[in-house]
């Protein structure tokens, strides 16, 4: 086993979170075959693989995950280095990147933002809004804020809150009888699969793959559409509709890759997500005006 090059990190890192090599290559300004040597470089000196490739690119080996996220302390260290011998004092906390839909990045997550970058300081916040689910196996993101009725077998996490659904149409709005679809990751959703078994697909007008978008197209439009109570209530040109629709209440996890459980540092933020969230479970339910909400 030979000595490990700090700077093979960079390239094993690059590949990690771009899943391709000839991404990392132009991420990196090298070509593909440096980037090639330079993960076998760091393969042969730690005695094993780090990715396999598949139809999609790279992904990581089973169990690689902590290599990954040590490779990553350890490349924030080396700047914080670089950075002091500059002789500038700038942060030397780490990175944390935190995904979720865009639904609670625009509510919940920015809410608590302030409490949250305080209580992990000095490492720095990173929210990730994407409502298709980012591959957390390459560590695209260090932890999830999730709605799902089970978590994937390749995270670990706890349930910290219940969202539910509810219909709703423009206050003015008189015999509505269209409707918004969801579309793209929403698909997936329990109100799209509602929406699929008991709406005929000649009523649905419009769709969208966001519910901040579909909650907006509400506002201004004539058609009902089902969204999450905390962005229904939250618009004052909304009101909820009886309907057909059973009520539909979906868990919400804070996770993390299954291989990491062990970090104290994940814990931590997980930990402090559950808490910060807590004002906020009765209008993730539905069970209060949004506008009410604790300060």
């Amino acid at each position: 086993m030979h000595k490990l090059n700090w700077d093979d990190l960079r390239f094993v890192l690059a590949v990690a979170d771009t899943g391709s090599v000839n991404a990392a290559a132009k991420a990196l300004g090298v070509n593909h075959a440096t980037v090639l040597r330079r993960i076998a470089s760091f393969e042969e000196s730690c005695g094993g693989p780090v990715f396999e490739r598949d139809r999609s690119g790279y992904r990581l080996r089973p169990n690689r995950a902590p290599v990954i996220e040590a490779a990553r302390l350890a490349a924030q260290h080396v700047h914080s280095a670089e950075t002091l011998m500059r002789g500038h004092r700038g942060a030397s906390g780490k990175t944390v990147r935190l995904t979720s839909t865009d639904t609670f990045c625009q509510t919940v997550l920015a809410w608590i933002y302030p409490a949250l970058s305080r209580r992990i300081q000095p490492d720095r916040l990173v929210y990730m809004s994407s409502n298709a689910h980012l591959d957390m196996a390459r560590l695209r993101a260090d932890l999830a804020l999730r709605p799902a009725m089970v978590l994937s077998d390749d995270l670990y996490g706890k349930q910290v809150a219940e969202m539910r659904f509810a219909v709703y149409r423009r206050a003015s709005a008189t015999d509505v009888r269209t409707w918004l679809g969801l579309t793209g990751a929403l698909e997936r959703s329990g109100p799209a699969q509602w929406m699929a078994r008991d709406i005929d697909s000649s009523d649905i007008s419009a769709g969208a793959d966001s519910f901040c978008l579909l909650t907006q197209m509400v506002a201004r439009g004539s058609a009902q559409a089902i969204l999450p109570c905390i962005l229904g209530d939250a618009s004052p040109e909304l009101v909820r509709v009886p309907s057909a629709a059973p009520d539909m209440t979906v868990p919400v996890w804070i996770a993390c890759h299954r291989d990491l459980a062990g970090s104290d540092r994940l814990q931590g933020l997980m930990d402090a997500v559950e808490k910060l969230l807590q004002p906020h479970l009765s209008a993730l339910a539905g069970e209060q005006d949004v506008a009410k909400r604790p300060a």
